[in-house]
């Protein structure tokens, strides 16, 4: 496997589709929201919050998972002022694998079925960094947080037979050309950087996605993923100044509103043309086929279950 593995089975087509499918507008959603709960973590800035704003908006019964407690109490007041809406919040920071447990237990406890869940929360990293559990940050807090959150609501998903599963992936996935290195994950024998550390995260994520799409076969649970555009948003601020000079001149200037994004998680968590699909991963709301890398079934099992190892779950 490896980079030339994969690199023989991308076209250069594969390679510049994205590109075209990055300039065009969202699906627009004719759906309303009213009657449905849904789930989003990360929503007190840039993707999230839009998402929970237009969420609101749209009339549906928010929990909103966050790490700060102060963001998240001015977003319930603004939430509820402005649109009515019935919210809360579960705090959660998904750095910590016991707060993401927690987290899930606190979602399995609500007292009503679950119709969208959204997992926003995302982080990007120039150096490398480990969490409380011992795990790079990138890779915990992008992919192990999802697929823990996910692993244990899947019975009760799949019980309530409705929720469609959004998971903000990224065209960064591309960067990860040596696939998933089960054996570095820690990144202690290969050059750590922040693109190859956030695409192999989002790989990850992408390959998990095909084990829950594969165990929700049959029912009317779906789990998409999705590149939300390159949108003006926070993530990255915690790298420094020079990480943060070039975000300002050569990547804020092309960037979109994240209300775009919001949009189109809206039509793949509500649209009734996506009923019945899942296990694909869309550019905003166009279909694409993801890095090869990403697809890769025979590394499907070894990801999963690698997974539910760092996570300690049955």
């Amino acid at each position: 496997m490896g980079f030339l593995h994969y690199v023989r089975r991308y076209s250069l087509r594969d390679m510049t589709e994205f590109l075209r499918n990055e300039q065009r507008a969202p699906e627009e959603c004719r759906e309303g929201l009213e009657g449905k709960m849904a789930v989003i973590t990360g929503a007190t800035s840039g993707i999230g919050l839009e998402t929970a704003r237009l969420f609101a908006r749209k009339g549906a019964e928010l929990v909103l998972c966050n790490r700060n407690a102060e963001k998240s109490r001015l977003l319930e007041d603004e939430l509820r002022v402005a649109f009515g809406c019935r919210v809360r919040t579960i705090l959660a920071d998904f750095s910590s694998l016991t707060q993401t447990k927690a987290c899930a237990r606190a979602l399995l406890d609500l007292d009503r079925p679950l119709d969208i869940l959204i997992c926003n929360s995302g982080v990007f990293y120039t150096k490398r960094t480990y969490t409380e559990d011992g795990i790079e940050m990138v890779f915990q807090v992008n992919h192990l947080s999802s697929f823990c959150l996910n692993y244990l609501l899947r019975e009760r998903l799949k019980r309530e037979n409705r929720a469609r599963i959004i998971l903000v992936n990224s065209e960064g996935h591309r960067f990860a050309l040596d696939g998933v290195r089960l054996d570095d994950l820690d990144w202690k024998k290969r050059g750590y950087t922040g693109l190859k550390s956030y695409g192999e995260a989002k790989t990850a994520q992408l390959l998990a996605m095909r084990g829950f799409a594969g165990y929700f076969e049959g029912s009317a649970v779906t789990v998409n993923a999705m590149h939300p555009g390159n949108v003006r948003s926070a993530i990255g601020e915690n790298n420094g100044r020079l990480y943060r000079f070039i975000k300002k001149w050569l990547v804020l200037p092309s960037a979109r509103d994240p209300a775009v994004s919001a949009a189109a998680i809206l039509y793949l968590a509500a649209s009734t043309d996506l009923a019945g699909v899942s296990g694909c991963f869309f550019n905003l709301t166009t279909k694409e086929k993801p890095a090869p890398h990403a697809a890769d079934l025979d590394m499907l099992e070894s990801v999963w279950n690698k997974s539910r190892e760092l996570c300690a779950l049955p």
